[in-house]
């Protein structure tokens, strides 16, 4: 992470060296449309053209020998309506199976900006190893990632980029922003860098740059962690043609240090640096490195099946077919390398006396390959095509909008070492070819109704069999234009267990076993009401035949049914400039040591915030909390990069508390935050999320984000 300030310079310089050739885009000629007015000249149903110019003086002869000014045509995508486009800025992401994009604003205000830890940003948060661009696992059950992709990498979902997490922006003047935070001392840094340019060519078209940098030089020995991702996006969203496509690459590095050797190291000793706690890996060198590149293009095109008039601002609400194709080539890589080495636990049990006795343990109790040192080598490809129609019977808007069918195919290559393979130095592969085909419909029964439901099959090949079925409706009704909004969901699942968790060959962990398919039902009601900051829902689901990892860290099944169940609550409560919000989280399993989860979780956010100088700086001040109770919490194993249901110690009962100062000055913010400020005060000085793994002591982070218009 060191010498980001330099990079932050040079992005910077050329973030305004791309900005400055296209100006500001043309705006609205407020005479133009007075004069139209007045002449009795048709307009729009959707508005004047904000990018077409009139003449400055009415009723001056027109002279033939200039060129007629060229119209400039404004955003007139089926995707955006038209309280989307009068955002000045807003981003999107795309969908990969349907020609559909989720649109979401710009944030650029002090709401959530002191959470620079990614994986608390969502309800409760996570459990954590501890550190910025570490492993990360949901508390909440209902939001654990579920994905055939590379589940190596599946610890890291927070920060890693996806064909359905990469940005596209559309912006009304060219944009830069950048952020830089910072925290601890020079040797136990902490650093959190990005950086976003994004400009349109034109309404339609645009291009973004996103890049992130984040990791810690280690508070605590062998924790040193590297994480850099980076998207470069391309989107054309014209009337007829839509085209998404983006570039995206993920590298982490990771030291393994395996934990603290017991809770007495944080608990029950004081320790002058946190980088003397004894840890279980700190000789080994133990080393996690992932890479991942992969592209993708989305494209379709419309037909309208109604003669389109001028008055038609896009096909939104005509009668029309889309057809389109979607590519992606996504490949991932790891490499885990460690050396055998002892630790010691000074007080791994009492003898007939009640004093302590010292012991020695390995970390590993299996070597297969090497005796003396790892270097496990894994690699994934998949390239995925799909080609899809969407049918739009009547209204995009209508009661049913849009009837959407697809086809298929995902190549997929997997390798590593097996045996053999290391005398010849060459690693196996294994390729494995799924055939799916899929479908929804939905629609919206003027703003009252939402609905929608979607199936996907895969009817031979890889994966033959698994099926996903899910509904979900929306109803809203309004209280004095307060609306109150009702959500259902239903979902069915059968999938197949990924190919690591059938085929493993690695210096610690050996397995080639069939597994049954996992099945899954789900069902979910919330209910909100946006403006007074109110929500809640109730889940319960139902998993057959889980696959998991044991407490040995080996890949097991669980042959029964596990059910699990939830209550989420969230107020946040305004008294003036003063916010309580409050996030509440219940969580019920019938098998804890098939799907261990916390019985309550919070996360408590308490601040007051006001204007120090009107319409200038904005001031805020609080304190940040976060709670579970106790249970016997995952650990995370280094040569896996998984979460494993241990079943030695129990992790919780501790509030972790965090003091802020945020500041937006015009178009800076302005970051000020000592971490854990309970440490040592207040607690029972466990400090664990993960079991084994210490949250990170007390310290004091600093840190900028500024936004540059051209």
């Amino acid at each position: 992470m060191s010498g980001l300030s330099n990079i932050a310079i040079r992005f910077l310089a050329a973030g305004v060296l791309l900005a400055l050739p296209a100006g500001a885009f043309a705006q609205l000629d407020a005479r133009a449309v007075l004069r139209a007015q007045q002449r009795g000249d048709e307009t729009s149903l959707y508005g004047t053209n904000p990018y077409e110019n009139d003449s400055e003086t009415e009723g001056e002869p027109q002279d033939t020998t200039q060129k007629v000014r060229r119209i400039r045509k404004p955003l007139e995508s089926y995707f955006f309506d038209d309280s989307i486009r009068a955002l000045p800025n807003f981003k999107w992401h795309i969908r990969q199976d349907y020609n559909r994009v989720t649109v979401g604003p710009l944030d650029t205000t002090l709401t959530d900006y002191r959470i620079d830890y990614p994986f608390y940003l969502q309800d409760v948060g996570d459990m954590a190893q501890g550190a910025l661009g570490q492993t990360s696992l949901p508390l909440n059950y209902f939001r654990r990632p579920q994905s055939f992709d590379f589940t190596f990498a599946q610890p890291y979902y927070a920060y890693t980029y996806n064909m359905e997490n990469v940005p596209f922006y559309n912006t009304k003047r060219p944009l830069i922003r950048m952020s830089y935070i910072e925290s601890g001392q020079k040797r136990y840094r902490e650093e959190n860098f990005d950086i976003m340019l994004a400009q349109n060519i034109s309404p339609t078209t645009g291009f973004n740059v996103d890049y992130k940098a984040r990791g810690t030089r280690g508070q605590y020995i062998w924790s040193r962690t590297k994480n850099h991702n980076l998207a470069v996006a391309f989107n054309h969203t014209g009337k007829r043609y839509s085209v998404h496509a983006a570039y995206y690459n993920n590298h982490i590095e990771q030291q393994e240090n395996g934990g603290v050797v017991g809770i007495w190291a944080i608990a029950d000793t004081t320790f002058q640096m946190p980088s003397g706690v004894p840890m279980k890996l700190a000789d080994a060198e133990a080393r996690n490195i992932y890479r991942n590149n992969a592209f993708f293009v989305t494209q379709s095109y419309g037909i309208p099946l109604q003669r389109m008039t001028d008055r038609d601002f896009s096909m939104a609400g005509l009668s029309a077919v889309y057809i389109g194709h979607s590519f992606q080539y996504s490949s991932w890589s790891k490499v885990y390398t460690d050396v055998r080495a002892d630790y010691t636990d000074d007080r791994d049990h009492r003898d007939e006396n009640g004093n302590f006795v010292p012991a020695d343990h390995s970390y590993y109790d299996d070597w297969f390959i090497n005796p003396a040192q790892s270097r496990d080598s894994l690699y994934e490809r998949v390239i995925s095509n799909r080609f899809f129609v969407q049918a739009q019977p009547w209204d995009r808007n209508g009661a049913v909008g849009t009837i959407d069918a697809g086809v298929g195919i995902d190549l997929h290559t997997y390798s590593q070492f097996g045996m053999d393979d290391y005398l010849s130095g060459r690693h196996r592969k294994t390729n494995r070819t799924s055939y799916f085909a899929y479908g929804s419909v939905g629609g919206k029964i003027k703003r009252y109704v939402d609905w929608d439901a979607n199936i996907r099959f895969y009817p031979s090949g890889y994966r033959g069999g698994d099926l996903e079925i899910g509904a979900h409706l929306a109803l809203t009704g309004y209280i004095r234009r307060h609306p109150l909004i009702l959500e259902g969901r239903f979902s069915v699942s059968r999938r197949s267990p990924s190919y690591w968790q059938e085929n493993l060959f690695s210096n610690h962990y050996m397995w080639s076993a069939p597994l049954n398919k996992e099945n899954e039902t789900r069902f979910e009601v919330t209910f909100s009401v946006p403006d007074f900051a109110f929500e809640a829902g109730v889940r319960q689901g139902v998993v057959g035949n889980s696959i998991y990892y044991a407490a040995d860290s080996r890949i097991a099944q669980h042959g029964g049914n596990v059910s699990l169940s939830s209550v989420y609550a969230r107020k946040d409560f305004r008294l003036g400039g003063l916010h309580l919000d409050n996030r509440v989280l219940l969580q019920w399993s019938t098998d804890q040591e098939v799907v261990p989860v916390p019985l309550l979780s919070a996360y408590l956010s308490y601040y007051y915030e006001f204007w120090v100088v009107r319409n200038v700086l904005r001031l805020q001040i609080g304190l940040d909390g976060r709670y579970h109770t106790v249970y016997k919490a995952p650990g995370y194993n280094p040569a896996l990069s998984a979460f494993y249901n241990q079943r030695e110690v129990g992790v919780g009962n501790y509030p972790y508390v965090d003091v802020f100062a945020m500041a937006k000055w015009k178009r800076m913010r302005i970051f000020l935050k000592y971490q854990h400020v309970n440490k040592g005060l207040f607690g029972n000085g466990e400090y664990f999320s993960v079991a084994g793994y210490p949250l990170n002591p007390g310290m004091f982070k600093i840190g900028i984000s500024w936004g540059f218009y051209d």
